[in-house]
């Protein structure tokens, strides 16, 4: 069976990074297919919330008053939990959720009281706050349904088997047949059969711990105490939804988790976790003898194993997500992380498709992640160093703990979770170029993203006469240009990623000259030229 025959690009997974990725080349005009080996959607607890980034990336593309809903159910749930908890400890006062998401350290959660909220970056990005507690099983379902609007197809129940890139396409081997396709990208998870079949080295360090995460019915949850408490076993949270446990334990893993082979290049599908296991891990760390009943949804085993890939492409074949990154999943951070990597990727492979440009730039999207990749690692394996049970580790906790009561303290830490500080080595002077553009209002009420719904370059352009939006009419179809009132910046050209590639305060020849530069470095040569100039 030849499963469309010369598709532009097929991703394999059609987990959050998989579908964006497809939406994202969709939007480019590619033709796309998504292979996903399980037949129906991952019901696992995963990612609980997103980010800054996430939750704009949503909003760049109209899906911000979707993923807001799921949030104030979110919010309705946890205040429920809330209301039904037991009374809190004498002098202190219960507290319902808060909305001004800052997650936590190594288990410390942040208050959100001892934000600066002021802080520039902060007060910069606040249009999609209201979107950041989207769990990743309603994110999929949110993108699943956005993806369908395209017409791009998911076919489930179809694992890869083989690869051959014959340096003018991919020849891919599926339980369901031979797939065709021009280009192909694993999307496919840490234990990435793409990566694999590629044979793409997957580097790291191994795992020392091993953690649960389950939704459950407790016959006596009054023997747990809401929030994290460690033991000498390890840690363990009680809500803050219903019935929402998690527990890490201080020990080497289990022998026969997929992690601990991941060095043979095994593929060896991990155990369902079972209600037994969920209440002896909960029972050890935590010191009780509480007893669970049910499992309300199915819960998820992880470990502390970290790694990256040596390459994040060899030829026609791409890297995305988990497929070249693992890491403990503190803060949800691999969610956010494997986004960013598919919208820098999406329109960079959706302009090689398109012909208007070079396989170059596809080099800039593994300069460009892979820092980002090694700073989440980085600081999920600090958050593993503070957590541990030793007495080394309880020290350091006990400095942290310290330094995350102070408002600059927690003010740096809700930076660095939300995302908002994040920054790309790109050209140019400006203090905006390289990072994720801020909230722009205009003059007639919209926003700069509200802009943005159909992919594209845009230019913002503030001058009295609109001279950059005339210069950048030379790139028709690939930069829609948007005028304003005067104010500041005074222009800014945005990539379909989010990333400002070019910022202006001045009208002078010198800005008119960076702008030109910068669309012809990234968006290629004028529209009315036929010479093809490199980008990237």
């Amino acid at each position: 069976m030849d499963m469309n025959p010369g598709v532009d690009v097929t991703v394999v997974g059609a987990g959050p990074v998989g579908l964006v990725l497809a939406a994202e080349l969709a939007l480019a005009g590619a033709s796309v297919q998504v292979l996903e080996r399980r037949a129906e959607p991952d019901e696992a607890m995963k990612a609980q919330g997103i980010n800054l980034p996430t939750a704009e990336a949503l909003d760049r593309r109209g899906l911000l008053p979707a993923a807001e809903q799921v949030q104030r159910e979110i919010l309705e749930r946890m205040g429920s939990f809330s209301r039904m908890a037991d009374d809190p400890p004498p002098g202190e006062v219960r507290r319902t959720p808060d909305s001004r998401f800052t997650g936590h350290f190594a288990g410390m959660i942040l208050d959100p009281d001892l934000v600066d909220w002021s802080d520039p970056d902060l007060a910069a990005h606040t249009a999609a706050a209201g979107a950041r507690m989207v769990p990743q099983r309603e994110l999929v379902a949110l993108l699943t349904e956005y993806l369908t609007r395209w017409g791009v197809p998911v076919r489930r129940g179809v694992e890869v088997t083989a690869l051959e890139d014959t340096g003018d396409g991919v020849l891919v081997g599926t339980t369901a047949g031979t797939v065709r396709t021009g280009w192909l990208v694993g999307c496919d998870g840490g234990h990435s059969t793409v990566r694999r079949l590629a044979g793409i080295d997957f580097p790291g360090t191994d795992p020392e711990l091993t953690g649960y995460q389950a939704i459950v019915d407790i016959a006596d949850p009054q023997k747990l105490t809401n929030g994290w408490v460690w033991s000498p076993e390890g840690a363990y949270r009680y809500g803050p939804q219903p019935g929402r446990v998690a527990t890490v334990e201080f020990d080497n893993p289990p022998a026969d988790l997929p992690h601990a082979r991941l060095r043979s290049r095994e593929r060896t599908p991990m155990a369902p976790v079972t209600l037994d296991e969920v209440q002896n891990s909960l029972r050890r760390v935590s010191g009780t003898d509480v007893t669970l009943t049910a499992l309300r949804a199915t819960p998820t085993r992880w470990t502390d194993n970290t790694r990256q890939a040596a390459s994040y492409r060899s030829g026609r074949i791409l890297l995305a997500g988990d497929a070249a990154h693992v890491h403990p999943p503190f803060g949800g951070q691999g969610l956010n992380l494997g986004v960013g990597d598919a919208t820098n990727l999406g329109w960079k492979l959706g302009a090689v498709v398109a012909g208007w440009a070079p396989e170059g730039l596809l080099d800039t999207y593994d300069a460009e992640r892979r820092p980002l990749g090694a700073w989440v690692m980085d600081w999920t394996r600090a958050q593993i160093a503070v957590l541990r049970g030793d007495p080394k580790s309880g020290a350091l906790r006990g400095i942290m703990a310290d330094l995350l009561s102070t408002r600059d303290g927690t003010t740096y830490a809700v930076r660095k979770i939300s995302g908002v500080d994040q920054r790309i080595d790109l050209p140019g002077d400006h203090p905006l170029v390289g990072r994720y553009v801020p909230d722009l209002w205009l003059k007639d009420g919209s926003r700069l993203a509200d802009h943005a719904h159909n992919g594209g370059f845009l230019l913002l352009d503030r001058t009295p006469d609109g001279a950059f939006a005339r210069l950048s009419a030379d790139w028709r179809g690939r930069v829609s240009s948007v005028t304003d009132d005067p104010a500041s910046p005074t222009a800014v050209l945005v990539r379909p990623d989010g990333v400002v590639a070019w910022a202006a305060d001045t009208t002078d020849v010198a800005a008119r000259t960076g702008l030109e530069a910068a669309l012809r470095r990234w968006t290629g040569a004028p529209s009315s030229s036929p010479e093809r100039e490199p980008v990237g």
